[in-house]
């Protein structure tokens, strides 16, 4: 017997909405299944070779790791358990077609811009400090490229970069801040220009025209979108925007980041996924990092814990300075307000910015060699000291001190003012 269907074996028609021969349901289901099962596979077959893309993309620096574990005794302990440092730097290299026509590749790279990033046990706040690349620090033997080493020196900080990559730098941060490096990032211009370009660009307000040939940077006044060779222009444009000091670059570089965090965070980049696959294919394919971090669920696992900090939280700030005192072209700490930064960070407590007041400058020790004599970003209120040798534990005060508020500015701050 057959139903109208030609089905062998079939009790009925599917006319008057009876239900299909129970043979036919059963071949539906199996289709079906075998459907769905084809879906997934094809779903994880994707996603399996994206996740393979985007890790492999990462390169692994093993050497600043082997010169990091060669000097372990000579490093700072940590103080806060589950406090991160994270040392993000910004190389000038030339080399590569894309890095090529920002300049004559002389083979060898200096640390542009260098940031210490801590992130707190709770994260619940993020702490960005800035390092002046003319900053005047003690740079520990470094092994160079070609196998030799260097002596210790006293020399301007990006120094360490150019003779000892990722390493000497971490090594020489360290013995600066007393803060122990727990990773680090190294990114080249075109690794920065693609992450502007993979979230459509970070929004910016310029006060005035820009026109710098040196930074190929062309810009009228107002509120606009920078894509990513403007973006670059912008954070690395120095003598044709306010009195052309590095302590202006500096600030405009904390602004972009500012605007940075606000645009990644925002759902038009994280919960797009024509967005978020470009930024973590250029992030992954840029960057150099250490052992640590070399992988993609470390860079996941990473940015999980600092995704939801507000942006009023996400601070910024430079390191306490003031022009040298043999050379006003290059800085030195201005103590004790930096050795009070430092020992916020390094315990893990609270760090507090507020905004320049008007009447106090902003010290420049900015490589004009104008002499002005301003007065040095430093933090105010009375943080409890060290003993001085910027290396050490905690200070030995009776009673708590009061946090101290260092001069800076946070991401949730608007850009146009």
């Amino acid at each position: 017997m057959t139903d109208s269907a030609g089905i062998p074996g079939g009790t009925g028609t599917e006319a008057g909405g009876s239900k299909p021969p129970r043979s036919r349901r059963r071949r539906l289901l199996r289709w079906t299944g075998l459907g769905a099962a084809f879906l997934v596979l094809a779903g994880s077959a994707g996603g399996w070779w994206i996740y393979n893309k985007l890790d492999g993309n990462i390169t692994e620096d093993t050497s600043a790791a082997a010169e990091l574990l060669r000097y372990e005794r000579d490093r700072p302990a940590h103080f806060a358990s589950g406090a991160q440092n994270i040392l993000l730097i910004g190389s000038d290299s030339r080399s590569g077609k894309d890095n090529a026509r920002y300049g004559q590749d002389q083979g060898t790279e200096r640390s542009d811009t260098t940031i210490l990033l801590h992130l707190p046990a709770d994260r619940r706040s993020a702490t960005a400090v800035s390092i002046p690349r003319d900053l005047m620090a003690d740079i520990p033997e470094c092994l160079m490229a070609d196998g030799s080493r260097t002596r210790e020196r006293r020399a301007q900080f990006n120094w360490a970069f150019q003779w000892g990559g990722a390493g000497c730098t971490i090594r020489t941060v360290e013995r600066l801040t007393g803060i122990r490096v727990d990773h680090h990032m190294v990114i080249d211009f075109d690794g920065f220009k693609k992450m502007v370009d993979a979230i459509g660009g970070v929004e910016v307000c310029l006060k005035q025209p820009v026109d710098d040939s040196e930074a190929k940077l062309r810009l009228p006044a107002g509120r606009q979108t920078l894509q990513g060779e403007q973006a670059l222009g912008f954070v690395r444009a120095r003598y044709s925007l306010g009195n052309g000091s590095d302590t202006e670059r500096m600030e405009r570089q904390q602004q972009f980041l500012g605007s940075l965090v606000k645009k990644v965070q925002s759902n038009g980049v994280l919960l797009n996924p024509a967005r978020l696959y470009p930024l973590l294919d250029a992030a992954t394919s840029s960057v150099t990092t250490d052992p640590g971090l070399a992988s993609l669920r470390d860079l996941y696992e990473l940015v999980r814990g600092v995704r939801d900090i507000p942006t009023d939280q996400v601070k910024f700030l430079i390191v306490p300075r003031k022009p040298y005192w043999a050379d006003p072209n290059r800085d030195e700490l201005v103590e004790p307000d930096a050795s009070r930064l430092f020992q916020q960070l390094r315990t893990d407590q609270p760090v507090t910015v507020a905004p320049p007041k008007p009447e106090t400058g902003n010290g420049t020790g900015d490589g004009t060699g104008d002499g002005t004599g301003n007065e040095p970003v430093s933090a105010t209120g009375s943080g409890a000291p060290r003993d001085g040798s910027g290396r050490d534990g905690e200070g030995t005060t009776s009673t708590p001190a009061p946090v101290p508020t260092f001069t800076g500015t946070t991401a949730g701050i608007a850009d146009c003012r």
